[in-house]
């Protein structure tokens, strides 16, 4: 990527085994400030590890991350968050037996001492993802087309600089993931810097200046969606060996 934009988030030989596994092999990145990039690659590549590395909840073995200039590898995650960094997690698990509105609030506790600020930040922040008009329902009530909108909404109200999404789409109808695509492009299009994990490739295509392809624990390309898309390495990745050459034979015969 452009070193023009000085990066918010830097991640330099992050590595983190769990027994004989490493789950994340030497990882090398940099997200500038102000983008919109994407970390994809197979199930089981080590995506979600590697968010969990970075935003505190599990300490790296070797590597050093660093967040807006600040080395904060082994920084537990509640110190993380009020630095600035919030993820939200692949398994939506909302607190059930509250109010859409409560939900949201819990974030918006994080700076907010006052119970009317934090519900007050809270309604901004349900109208900004559409749930304006589900506050006063239980969370578990909601299809998870809002529950992913909820667990969206419960991360932006910390008032993130660099909100990580691991795979906010998944689940959801090609309707569904039309109408939240623009909504992830306008929270950053209000200042906050996000990388997601996705496997929607329309969601990833749509979304994303950059891009990076994680395999078995490794970094194995970057670039653009549109080159990404095309790299045989990626293409191996995900369809097996022999997938890329199998294609290209296709190409050429059609």
């Amino acid at each position: 990527m452009s070193d023009a934009v000085p990066p918010i988030l830097e991640v330099r030989g992050l590595q983190k085994s769990f027994g004989g596994l490493r789950a994340v092999d030497d990882v090398t990145l940099a997200v500038p400030g102000g983008s919109l990039t994407a970390l994809i690659g197979p199930n089981g590549a080590g995506k979600t590890t590697l968010f969990a590395l970075v935003s505190g909840f599990i300490t790296p073995d070797a590597g050093t991350v660093a967040f807006a200039g600040r080395q904060i590898a082994g920084l537990p995650a509640h110190l993380v968050c009020r630095a600035g960094m919030t993820r939200t997690f692949q398994i939506v698990q909302p607190f059930a037996g509250q109010t859409v509105l409560e939900n949201i609030a819990v974030g918006a506790h994080l700076h907010r001492v006052r119970q009317a600020d934090a519900q007050a930040h809270a309604r901004a922040v349900a109208a900004r993802v559409g749930l304006a008009d589900q506050l006063d329902k239980r969370a578990d009530s909601l299809p998870i087309a809002g529950r992913k909108r909820l667990e969206l909404a419960r991360a932006l109200a910390t008032d993130p600089r660099l909100l990580l999404l691991d795979e906010v789409m998944a689940g959801l109808n090609p309707s569904e993931i039309a109408e939240i695509i623009p909504i992830i492009r306008s929270i950053r299009d209000g200042g906050v810097t996000i990388l997601l994990i996705e496997h929607v490739m329309q969601a990833v295509v749509n979304l994303a200046e950059h891009v990076w392809v994680l395999s078995y624990g490794r970094l194995i390309a970057e670039g653009s969606p549109a080159a990404i898309t095309t790299d045989a390495q990626v293409i191996e990745a995900y369809l097996g060996h022999g997938a890329a050459a199998r294609m290209q034979a296709m190409q050429v015969a059609q």
